[in-house]
């Protein structure tokens, strides 16, 4: 699927199309140049979820936490990782990065290679492409 953003408005508002392509996959590979948004798409779903904590990039700490509440009224978790500063899968493992992605729970990833073969078969992978000063084009696969 593809889904063309030209502001942020319409990212927030495109969020639950990129919900229905996942198709309650919740474990999530984001590929993107520096600068391409991948962070900000985080924020969007966040904000969608109903996280109430200010979201911001794992840079520094790689893992961040999030808690919203499902439809149900259970509270749910959300994991927000940035393996940019990785040098390899070891480190990768060392963070735990295994039993994020075989919870229930939403782990969003940014610059995953690293850890591409630890992904699980179902994950989705989503692209972002920059094509202007403000406007993305999300491919979902």
């Amino acid at each position: 699927m593809e889904i063309l953003i030209h502001s942020l408005p319409e990212l927030d508002a495109s969020i639950p199309r990129v919900l229905q392509a996942l198709a309650g996959r919740r474990k999530i590979a984001l590929y993107g140049d520096m600068g391409a948004g991948k962070t900000t798409f985080v924020k969007a779903l966040c904000r969608y979820l109903g996280v109430r904590e200010t979201t911001a990039s794992p840079t520094f700490s790689l893992v961040n936490q999030y808690h919203y509440m499902e439809k149900d009224g259970s509270e749910a978790l959300f994991y927000h990782l940035d393996l940019y500063r990785l040098a390899s899968l070891k480190e990768a493992l060392d963070i735990g990065i295994e039993d994020l992605l075989y919870d229930p729970w939403y782990c969003v990833i940014e610059w995953p290679q690293l850890a591409e073969p630890l992904l699980p078969a179902d994950a989705a992978k989503i692209q972002i492409e920059i094509t202007g000063e403000t406007s993305r084009r999300l491919l979902i696969l």
